[in-house]
């Protein structure tokens, strides 16, 4: 698919109104110009590398962490392996990567990330090997951060911690499918709009059942978040003080 095929209003709309499934919050296989694909793989593997060091380094700090690490990926690849239909024959889903974030760090959830999103591509043909470093981006470097930067935030201002993390999923959550709206806005740039004025029009597509879905995220990370807490608190509190 040329970048040239969304050159006016009438064509972006049809585009969209077509009901298939490359407008869901995992970008589909085959659907990024080639260039774009490649781009978003080169800028995604820095923070995989990086994820795994501090992996690597946590697992043999607290080797008991490993196996709450497995949870927190499986916890992920649920929550988002459910594709909830949004307008126009596109989908929406939960992320479940605010979890990991918080209890790991963001940057170690590049590895979960990957993981998760290779075999969903693998086996449930959502999302693809061409888009794996695009939807990797924006769902384990853009979501991950800014899930651990709300979480500190909120421990600074004295907030209850299970607000903390309820905050910090809903806004993970959010943030992740505005990405993807502007990584597909890069992609599919038009001559007679903006780049704000395409973001704008991608987010549209998944704004109706997005916000609520953020809402229902922050409700399942903290439920848990308290259950791997209440079972594992010695070696979490380790990895990360902020839980204590």
């Amino acid at each position: 698919m040329k970048v040239e095929i969304i050159n006016n209003k009438k064509t972006f709309w049809v585009l969209v109104l077509i009901p298939f499934q490359v407008f869901s919050m995992h970008i589909a296989e085959g659907f990024l110009p080639k260039e774009w694909a490649f781009f978003w793989t080169l800028v995604f593997i820095p923070f995989l590398v990086y994820g795994y060091r501090k992996l690597k380094r946590q697992i043999e700090k607290v080797p008991s962490t490993k196996l709450l690490f497995a949870v927190v990926c499986a916890f992920v690849f649920v929550l988002s392996s459910f594709k909830i239909p949004s307008v126009a024959g596109s989908s929406s889903h939960l992320t479940g990567i605010a979890l990991g974030a918080i209890l790991f760090g963001a940057s170690t959830m590049s590895v979960a990330g990957l993981i998760v999103l290779l075999f969903q591509a693998l086996l449930l043909a959502h999302g693809g090997i061409t888009t794996l470093g695009a939807n990797a981006f924006s769902m384990a470097v853009v979501g991950a951060f800014s899930a651990v930067w709300v979480y500190k935030l909120a421990v600074k201002l004295k907030v209850s911690q299970w607000l903390c993390v309820f905050l910090a999923a809903v806004v993970s959550d959010f943030l992740i499918y505005v990405t993807t709206s502007m990584q597909l806005a890069l992609a599919f740039q038009s001559e007679t709009n903006s780049l704000l004025e395409n973001a704008i029009k991608f987010m549209s597509v998944f704004a109706i059942t997005q916000v609520p879905l953020a809402l229902i995220e922050g409700v399942f990370t903290v439920f848990v978040f308290k259950l791997l807490l209440n079972y594992s608190k010695n070696e979490l509190t380790l990895l990360n003080p902020l839980l204590k």
